[in-house]
């Protein structure tokens, strides 16, 4: 256990597995609608399409994407132990694709003026993850 959870009693970290392939492919420039297609669980696929959409000016297709990844990656947290809160740490790689996905959900939920999808969103990136937060913005 970490100091963190003996004094406020909360529960560990989730960390999800590595999951290699995917990360690989996209950084060596796999188009993530390809990558997506092959892996389809892999939370930073969906994400990465979510921001290209975004970046095109397609929200509500950031939406469907960011949506997507944001679901995949609750299904990997909760067979990973996760119960529904707790920490998501930004250090730990494997969780980047959830956190960004999750982050471009709140992101495509507020451009489409859905503000409470927005808050839910933002709070629960803030409380997964104070770095994902202010790395993400």
């Amino acid at each position: 256990m970490s100091i963190h959870e003996n004094l406020l009693g909360g529960p560990p970290p989730t960390h999800l597995p590595d999951d290699p392939e995917p990360r690989e492919l996209l950084a060596n420039g796999t188009a993530p609608a390809d990558v997506a297609a092959k892996y389809p669980t892999s939370s930073l696929a969906w994400a990465q399409l979510a921001d290209e959409a975004y970046e095109r000016g397609s929200v509500v297709e950031s939406y469907a994407y960011a949506r997507t990844g944001y679901h995949r990656g609750l299904d990997s947290l909760r067979r990973g132990g996760w119960k529904g809160h707790g920490p998501v740490p930004w250090e730990h790689e494997p969780n980047r694709g959830f956190l960004r996905a999750l982050h471009g959900l709140a992101r495509a939920a507020q451009a489409i003026g859905e503000q409470e999808e927005y808050e839910r969103c933002s709070q629960f990136l803030k409380d997964s993850s104070p770095a994902a937060a202010q790395t993400l913005g």
